[in-house]
């Protein structure tokens, strides 16, 4: 939806597709509700593999030796955890998910169930996979872009890649396939290239665009490209002020509305890192997509029941105190939208406010203050980033092969 008009911006079969798809997940959400189920899923986070062809700078998910590296996760292992899960939407990040040769089947597997799948890839092997699949309403390859040519290549720290990325897209509409754009935004974004970057995306006629700041993981190369939250909200006011500027063009995002609000800076939120289960090759990670040494559960159950939740969330772990990510506050955005509907149909049609005060932030617990959370399982907070070498990673690495699958 066009956050300025309230039109729809995407037209035909596409804008029908997207109906159904919000029609059958808010159909999931009601029943949940009705059940009156405190804690559920609405997405899975299926990691299949670790393994990229990019090594960028602000990941910390490929910092494994090799032998981690060339682990993939089986057909059967990544449909049970579909099953078991039960959400209605499969976001299949990595690593480089098109780099594992079972990915057609997992896919197609999830496709069967009638789940919602969100293929994520840096569209580097796209070209060469892409007939491994079938369009249908049920799959969207969900591309990773970071901006325009010169600020993506510069943060996957490779040259050509946007240019590959942007043959891909086309070739994957052109081909019939559903198609968003995965946008990371970092230190130093210009909001004027971020709205000009978000004009040329939506004329390659993607879906929508996926936007976050990006999260500050604790493995991540480099550490000094990560976005404070006050940072994030003006940023992203910022770039929403633009559309002003831009009368009859539209930008479409695959968020709820008061996501984006929150963004800005509306709205008061804690994550509920329960809302996008992680099931990776090491089983189901506690307690979210983002944080990964706090060990793993042997059941998705055992996630949801066993887990200390009140040890995450802002305010109550330091790791978590400028995340804003889609992973931890979409959930909590799409929960609000169920128990507020006006203030989301408001948002809806008007968009996210960019001037005035900002939603006050949730209280920062002195960290001597705080619940004692789990031990990291690892040694990697104690090693300075400068020292982290992707191949000796010895004892964090045991700790989670040794993990329940």
């Amino acid at each position: 939806m066009d956050f300025r008009t309230g039109e729809p911006v995407v037209k035909g079969e596409i804008m029908g597709i997207a109906l159904i798809q919000k029609y059958r997940v808010a159909s999931y959400l009601l029943s949940k509700k009705l059940k009156r189920e405190k804690r559920y899923p609405l997405v899975l986070m299926l990691e299949p593999l670790f393994q990229c062809n990019l090594a960028c700078a602000g990941c910390g998910k490929i910092d494994y030796p090799k032998e981690i590296l060339q682990k993939r996760m089986r057909v059967e292992d990544a449909l049970n955890a579909v099953d078991e899960c039960g959400a209605p939407m499969v976001s299949i990040p990595g690593g480089e998910p098109l780099i594992h040769s079972e990915m057609p089947k997992i896919v197609a597997g999830i496709v069967a169930r009638k789940k919602f799948v969100y293929l994520c890839t840096n569209a580097i092997l796209l070209a060469k996979h892409i007939d491994e699949y079938r369009p249908s309403p049920y799959l969207t390859f969900s591309v990773h872009l970071d901006g325009n040519r010169a600020r993506h290549d510069e943060s996957v720290c490779q040259e050509g890649v946007f240019d590959k990325a942007v043959a891909a897209i086309r070739l994957a509409r052109a081909k019939g396939f559903r198609v968003t754009i995965n946008c990371t935004l970092f230190v130093g974004e210009n909001p004027d290239e971020v709205a000009s970057f978000f004009d040329e995306a939506m004329k390659l006629g993607v879906e929508g665009i996926m936007v976050s700041p990006g999260f500050s993981y604790q493995h991540a190369p480099r550490q000094d490209v990560f976005l404070g939250r006050t940072a994030s909200k003006q940023l992203f006011r910022d770039i929403f002020s633009r559309r002003k500027d831009r009368p009859g063009k539209a930008w479409s995002f695959n968020h709820s509305d008061l996501f984006l609000d929150f963004l800005a800076g509306n709205q008061t939120y804690q994550c509920t890192p329960w809302s996008m289960p992680t099931y990776n090759i090491f089983g189901w990670q506690r307690p979210c997509y983002l944080l990964s040494d706090e060990g793993y559960a042997p059941t998705f159950r055992s996630l949801m029941d066993d887990t200390e939740w009140q040890n995450y969330g802002v305010g109550n772990n330091p790791r978590c105190d400028n995340c804003m990510a889609h992973c931890g506050f979409e959930g909590t955005a799409v929960d609000d939208a169920f128990s507020s509907p006006l203030k989301a149909l408001k948002v809806a049609i008007f968009g996210p406010r960019v001037d005035g005060p900002m939603a006050p932030e949730l209280p920062f617990t002195p960290p001597g203050e705080r619940p004692a959370a789990a031990p990291a399982r690892g040694v990697a907070a104690a090693v300075p980033v400068s020292a982290v070498k992707r191949a000796r990673r010895g004892s964090k690495d045991e700790d989670r092969a040794a993990a329940p699958r």
